[in-house]
């Protein structure tokens, strides 16, 4: 499956829709879609991962690289629209301690992991 990530800002906040699959083939273009924003300082972030279907454990190492970088530049970066199952995801990491993760609302869409 493709990965699709489309930037939008609004009220100062820059806004990743990411849609598809994360994965070891997938990661790179997102990595390199957050890697033209991320040495900005004072970001703040949103990832909208609603329409995300998987994350491997490529995805959550581009996750983590990217909230590093923002976390340098003192940034901030939110997660939101995580499945249940994307949001245990991080649960079951750990990372759900260090990044802001919101489940999508109604929270009963799952997706494969």
């Amino acid at each position: 499956m493709k990965l699709q990530v489309e930037l939008l800002e609004k009220e100062n906040v820059h806004c990743f829709k990411v849609k598809g699959e994360i994965d070891a083939f997938t990661a790179p273009l997102l990595k390199e879609r957050l890697a033209s924003i991320q040495n900005l300082n004072d970001l703040q972030v949103e990832l909208d991962l609603s329409e995300v279907e998987y994350i491997d454990s490529t995805g959550l190492g581009v996750f983590v690289g990217f909230f590093k970088k923002l976390k340098d530049n003192n940034g901030y970066m939110k997660i939101t629209g995580a499945s249940n199952r994307i949001k245990r995801l991080f649960e079951i990491t750990g990372l759900d301690q260090i990044i802001d993760v919101e489940a999508m609302e109604g929270g009963n869409r799952d997706a494969a992991i």
